[in-house]
């Protein structure tokens, strides 16, 4: 609680500057805005509180602030003396520029900048232009690093030597990297732009060479998704920030697959609803059969009730009332009468207490609050024939192969990062709200097949999950813990790939047998309550046969004939 609270004073300022609150508002409505019609190109949100509830760690840095939102926490300050360094090295770079010429570029896009971001900005232009200057140059430093190639790396990494606290340890750069890719910790792309261009002598060209070289590197970096055949061409001024940049690499650009795949979608749900029909023919007879066989044995009941009442206080049903049936019911042949055996040797007892079940039950059947995916587990799949196997390519790349019944899914190297990354990209297509819900979706489909530790760990047999986390387990927690959902969205190609490997899945004989037998036999209770009756019936006639034969003396006989030696 006490985290969650330190969050939400996070994100801004103690105080309130009413004057220059106004000020900023004047001056935004004066000045004419780029953007059609008007409208501000907000890009940088605050997580949405859902999600920040569940797991605060994942989106507030721990080292590093990055843009105004985090800018005043105190325990982030330690950073700061690295990033006037960062700012020195990048001036020195800058040679004839003077480091207030870069100040006055940056006021220019003052507006630009404030318009990135979803909250208002409690600052003042210039407070605003330094802010950006301090912070993207530390970035910049830090993203070289990830722009070397792998032999020069070491090299590289012996040069940073200002990434050491005030106690001489060393800063861990995966901690470092967790931050730089978190919602609220980002800026502008187009800064981080300017700041190359005036270290190019005002070369856009090179500016942008550099930064796209630098991003691509990032996401190798930190991308969970390694097996690309070949990366999409994206241009820099298309991307809001690094987050986006990130998210584009990932998320295919699906706009002129929509129309087809829905036509195909549609036409695959008209033929399941006349599957559907055909199946639910079949099931509309048995219910009709179930539904006589109770009318009629309902009629038997209702004249020898009492005499039922009478049989269960008898002598022989009170010795196997007394018969420990928690052992006896847990085996092979009696377990499938477990139930109606508990309900008419207790049903004096359940009737007593009905009301309080009734509420009990009522409780815990409620609607859950978040919504799974409906898919098999993937335990559930290998064993209704599914195979998987790694697909080259990001999540466009998922598919199920019907003929083959192949299960097609994206190779993902799972870190210590992959969590933070992951629900940062959700987190940002959430607040963004242009288009489908690709990630979120993706994660729900993983949260939908992998339910246990087996579960991963086939996938990772199959080469499908690179772990490199400490145990499969924590692979499947990882994937159950993603499941925070703030509204539901339809991805035509991933909602086609579930429905194929569902409609797959269903229409496998044993599975068929499984549900038939779950839904009108051991899910039926009248066809349950005809199973018990029965057996009371047997066990009435067996004590009317004992009474009147005498059967403790045939046992006896037979039991002496038994155990007597054999005189032949």
């Amino acid at each position: 609680m006490s985290s969650l609270r330190s969050t939400m004073s996070y994100n801004s300022k103690t105080t309130f500057d009413e004057n220059l609150w106004v000020i900023q508002v004047r001056k935004t409505l004066e000045e004419e805005f780029e953007e059609e019609n008007g409208e501000l190109s907000i890009s940088i949100f605050n997580v949405p509180k859902l999600l920040m509830a569940s797991d605060p760690n994942s989106y507030v840095p721990q080292q590093v602030a990055i843009g105004p939102y985090h800018y005043w926490r105190q325990e982030l300050f330690e950073m700061q003396n690295h990033k006037l360094a960062s700012t020195k090295r990048f001036q020195k770079q800058l040679q004839s520029l003077k480091i207030d010429n870069l100040v006055d570029q940056l006021t220019k896009l003052e507006q630009k900048i404030r318009a990135c971001y979803h909250k208002f900005l409690d600052l003042n232009g210039e407070t605003l232009a330094w802010m950006m200057i301090v912070d993207a140059s530390f970035l910049l430093e830090f993203l070289q690093f990830y722009a070397m190639q792998e032999e020069s790396r070491k090299v590289i990494s012996s040069n940073m030597s200002h990434f050491v606290n005030y106690v001489g340890r060393r800063l861990s750069p995966n901690a470092i990297l967790r931050d730089i890719v978190m919602l609220e910790n980002q800026i502008p792309l187009f800064v981080l732009r300017k700041m190359l261009e005036l270290k190019f002598f005002s070369s856009e060209e090179n500016a942008d060479d550099v930064l796209i070289l630098m991003c691509i590197r990032l996401f190798k970096e930190i991308s969970p998704f390694k097996m690309f055949e070949e990366y999409p061409n994206i241009q820099v001024l298309e991307c809001a920030h690094l987050l986006d940049f990130l998210y584009d690499m990932i998320v295919p650009k699906l706009e002129k697959q929509h129309d087809i795949i829905e036509v195909e979608i549609q036409q695959e749900v008209d033929q399941q609803e006349g599957d559907e029909k055909s199946s639910t023919n079949d099931s509309i007879h048995v219910k009709k059969f179930l539904s006589i066989l109770w009318k009629f044995l309902s009629k038997i009941i209702k004249g020898p009730l009492h005499g039922i009442k009478k049989v269960l206080i008898s002598a022989p049903l009170k010795v196997l009332k007394k018969l420990p049936w928690e052992n006896i019911t847990n085996l092979p042949g009696i377990k499938l009468v477990k139930q109606p055996i508990e309900y008419f040797l207790n049903t004096q007892k359940k009737e007593e207490e009905k009301p309080k079940d009734e509420n009990s039950s009522t409780l815990k059947n409620k609607t859950p609050l978040v919504e799974e995916i409906a898919i098999p587990s993937v335990e559930q799949l290998v064993t209704a024939g599914v195979n998987f196997l790694p697909a080259k390519g990001s999540i466009s790349s998922i598919s199920f192969d019907a003929k083959t019944n192949t299960f097609h899914l994206p190779t993902i190297s799972l870190d210590v990062n992959t969590e933070v990354f992951l629900r940062n990209l959700v987190a940002y297509e959430s607040s963004v709200g242009s288009g489908p819900l690709v990630i979120t979706r993706y994660t729900e489909l993983m949260n939908g097949i992998i339910d246990s530790e087996n579960d991963a760990k086939i996938l990772r047999e199959k080469g499908i999950i690179l772990n490199h986390l400490k145990s499969d387990q924590e692979v499947a927690n990882m994937w159950n813990g993603m499941s925070k959902l703030l509204r539901l969205s339809r991805v035509p190609f991933l909602d086609k790939t579930i429905e194929d490997v569902n409609q797959s899945y269903n229409n496998t004989m044993k599975i068929k047998i499984w549900k038939f037998m779950k839904s009108y036999v051991f899910g039926s209770w009248q066809f349950l309550t005809f199973l018990a009756t029965i057996f009371l019936l047997f066990m009435t006639a067996l004590q009317a046969f004992g009474s009147v034969y005498t059967c403790h003396r045939f046992f006896d006989k037979a039991l002496l004939e038994l155990t007597s030696p054999d005189t032949n």
